[in-house]
């Protein structure tokens, strides 16, 4: 059924499914990490990024881009704008919580949303082939 969508459509599914199981990972962590741990939001956030980076790696790299680079190579590319990610959640998350004392769960909501954009448009054009071009 969902090959019968335009390519472009089922990468948006793809990387949303996929997405949600990395959010899934964070998140859960993150909570745990927080409410049961009593550990910092920002650090516990962080910690969630490469949980959920882990998950979206090898879903976005099976469902969404349709990968033809070696995984050495996509794995390199794909650490790179993990770790831009990862950086901009800290900054973000460090500005929301310390700075500023907003609340950390609907904070990491924005975050997610404003990484989110920064990350998918990286995985397509740097870390992942492209089969058919765009």
């Amino acid at each position: 059924m969902l090959n019968r969508l335009p390519r472009h459509t089922r990468q948006v599914i793809a990387y949303a499914f996929s997405g949600v199981m990395a959010a899934v990972a964070h998140y859960g962590l993150l909570i745990g990490l927080v409410e049961l741990g009593r550990a910092d939001p920002v650090a516990a956030s962080l910690a969630g990024f490469v949980l959920g980076g882990v998950v979206s790696y090898v879903l976005n790299r099976w469902l969404t881009f349709e990968a033809t680079r070696s995984h050495g190579e996509a794995s390199w590319r794909f650490s790179l704008i993990a770790f831009g990610g990862f950086l901009l959640t800290g900054v973000l998350m460090h500005l929301f919580v310390k700075v500023a004392g907003l609340p950390y769960l609907p904070m990491q909501v924005v975050t997610t949303l404003i990484v989110m954009v920064f990350t998918f448009a990286g995985h397509k054009f740097f870390s992942f082939a492209d089969r058919e071009g765009a």
